[in-house]
């Protein structure tokens, strides 16, 4: 099963926006996610540690992005969005594996720009 974490072992249940980048020759890339209201920055969540990067978790093992900022408006927390930079093929293949099995656990489908 594929999740995404900021707090090990928290699964958050918010499905973000994804926006996908690849250079033109295929080699590099980014993904970019922006979580609307995600569970991570309820009140309740304070307690249970501090964000110290985005987890993408599957049988595989994870990756890791510690380009993790919160977006406020008028002082509270409204939404996070992370990077995860895709610097070799290798890599955008393992994270196109990941998202497969991300979409296929949450009912989400790839629209191409």
């Amino acid at each position: 099963m594929a999740t995404i974490q900021f707090i090990r072992g928290i699964d958050e249940s918010v499905i973000p926006n994804i926006k996908l980048t690849r250079s033109r020759d295929g080699s590099t890339g980014t993904a970019t996610f922006r979580f609307s209201r995600p569970d991570i920055i309820k009140p309740e969540m304070q307690e249970k540690g501090e964000i110290k990067g985005m987890y993408l978790k599957d049988e595989e093992g994870e990756l890791i992005t510690k380009d993790v900022n919160a977006k406020f408006i008028n002082g509270k927390p409204q939404g996070i969005e992370c990077i995860y930079i895709i610097k070799n093929p290798s890599e955008w293949d393992r994270f196109m594996r990941f998202m497969e099995r991300y979409a296929n656990n949450n009912n989400l489908s790839f629209t191409k720009a």
